[in-house]
């Protein structure tokens, strides 16, 4: 496998896609007030900001800035995976992809990050992240997905309640 480099750059905002192992897995979201406690505990011990975030069932999406000198999210990474594992019971903690390994890691053991470039590329993704339960069929409309930062936006009034909702929602992306 080649060497593959993250880019990294301090104060900068991130997206991520972190993904547990099993993809069939609904457990961010059976297990979420954990997974809650895992991050928050990980923004007091090593703080950032969440522009935007949108947990799904197996894997979460999130935007990230880092404080200004500071490019390390790898290590707030591994504090949110490590934190949620350990709430759990011991029997949900083996993936069955990784029983087969003899590991007992829960997810995936990279993620995916972008560094977002402009306002534009920003805006993009977080109408990505919002949108994501829809285009997962999860539900049919972004405001019905309770764990999405979407509610923050239309909370403080970025964000129409109806947005992105069922038909037309292909032209948020683009496409």
């Amino acid at each position: 496998m080649p060497n593959y480099r993250r880019e990294r750059m301090p104060g900068g905002t991130y997206f991520f896609t972190v993904t547990l192992a099993d993809r069939r897995s609904t457990l961010l979201v059976d297990a979420i007030h954990d997974l809650r406690q895992a991050y928050a505990t990980a923004m007091k011990r090593t703080p950032f900001d969440t522009p935007a975030i949108c947990i799904l069932p197996d894997h979460l999406h999130a935007l990230w800035t880092l404080p200004p000198h500071d490019h390390a999210y790898s290590p707030r990474w591994s504090l949110i995976k490590a934190g949620f594992s350990m709430r759990l019971p011991a029997a949900e903690k083996l993936a069955a992809s990784k029983q087969r390994e003899r590991e007992k890691g829960l997810w995936q053991r990279r993620f995916w990050e972008h560094r977002i470039r402009d306002e534009e590329d920003l805006a993009r993704h977080i109408d990505y992240i919002h949108c994501n339960p829809v285009r997962h069929g999860l539900v049919k409309r972004v405001g019905d997905w309770p764990h999405s930062s979407f509610h923050r936006y239309v909370k403080h009034g970025m964000l129409p309640a109806d947005w992105g909702g069922g038909a037309g929602i292909e032209g948020v992306f683009g496409e």
